[in-house]
């Protein structure tokens, strides 16, 4: 019988981790999951770890790959996945027993559901609740407020080219779901704690992320052009139209926007408003 959830797990230096989260995946109070974990090429005892976890329980799989970044390793898990929904859960964070559970009831009892996620605490170097601010599709696409562990339906997984493997310094996740997320769909949020992410100290990824902040914002820019280039044409057409009375010169600022890196189109939407 193929598993109604399927649980993505890339896994690269988290051994240490990975058996507090594969725990967590055993708790869930809904049971129809398989969990894929993909080592990254990890050099640590990654495998050995895992193997544990597939002869304890048959819903476990293990996928050895060469180091490619997690982006490819979140594209081969789900690719060889079997379930209608996927959930990343990245080797080092938890997820809490209702999670699974809830998530599937809400796209079960409303399929207009595009993907849903939940409440969040982080736990390890920071204790507290994750203030994640709304989402709203217009505001998301500039500042990420979903976390990567989320769940999604498949076939709309599918539909779209994956996780760009251009993406390995960090923000891959956001990356990935500017580019499923359409303006009408409907994304909800569980009203409850039930995904913990796990802080560590100088963390790596987040060095990278906050030294390298440019190059990631023009990859992202360079991935998507077509959604921020009809988000500027949205907001400054009528303005634009209104005070010169000409098409092109909103192509022209437009097509200069284009050419920033991402904070100053920040500023200029903010200036149309």
């Amino acid at each position: 019988m193929k598993p109604t959830l399927s649980i993505i797990v890339p896994c690269y230096k988290q051994a240490e981790y990975l058996p507090e989260t594969l725990d967590s995946v055993l708790k869930q109070t809904f049971k129809e999951w398989e969990c894929i974990i993909v080592n990254d090429g990890s050099p640590d005892n990654a495998s050995q770890v895992a193997q544990k976890y597939v002869d304890l329980d048959s819903r476990f799989r293990l996928i050895e790959t060469e180091n490619r970044g997690v982006s490819a390793a979140r594209n081969t898990g789900i690719r060889a996945s079997s379930g209608k929904y996927i959930l990343p859960l990245d080797g080092d964070d938890l997820i809490l027993p209702e999670y699974a559970r809830l998530a599937i009831e809400r796209f079960e009892l409303h399929p207009e559901t595009k993907l849903v996620y939940c409440e969040a605490k982080k736990f390890g170097e920071i204790q507290e609740y994750w203030e994640l601010p709304d989402y709203k599709w217009d505001k998301f696409i500039f500042n990420n407020s979903i976390f990567n562990a989320c769940i999604f339906r498949r076939i709309d997984f599918d539909k779209t080219s994956g996780y760009n493997e251009n993406m390995r310094i960090g923000l891959e996740d956001w990356d990935f779901l500017i580019g499923f997320l359409n303006k009408e769909d409907i994304v909800y949020r569980i009203p409850k704690v039930l995904f913990l992410y796990r802080v560590k100290q100088a963390s790596k990824t987040t060095s990278q992320v906050e030294a390298n902040k440019e190059e990631l914002a023009w990859q992202i820019l360079n991935n998507h052009p077509d959604i921020y280039r009809n988000y500027l044409y949205s907001k400054m057409s009528g303005i634009t139209k209104e005070r010169y009375n000409s098409t092109e010169k909103l192509d022209m600022i437009v097509g200069h926007a284009m050419t920033k890196p991402v904070r100053l189109i920040r500023k200029l939407i903010h200036k149309f408003k």
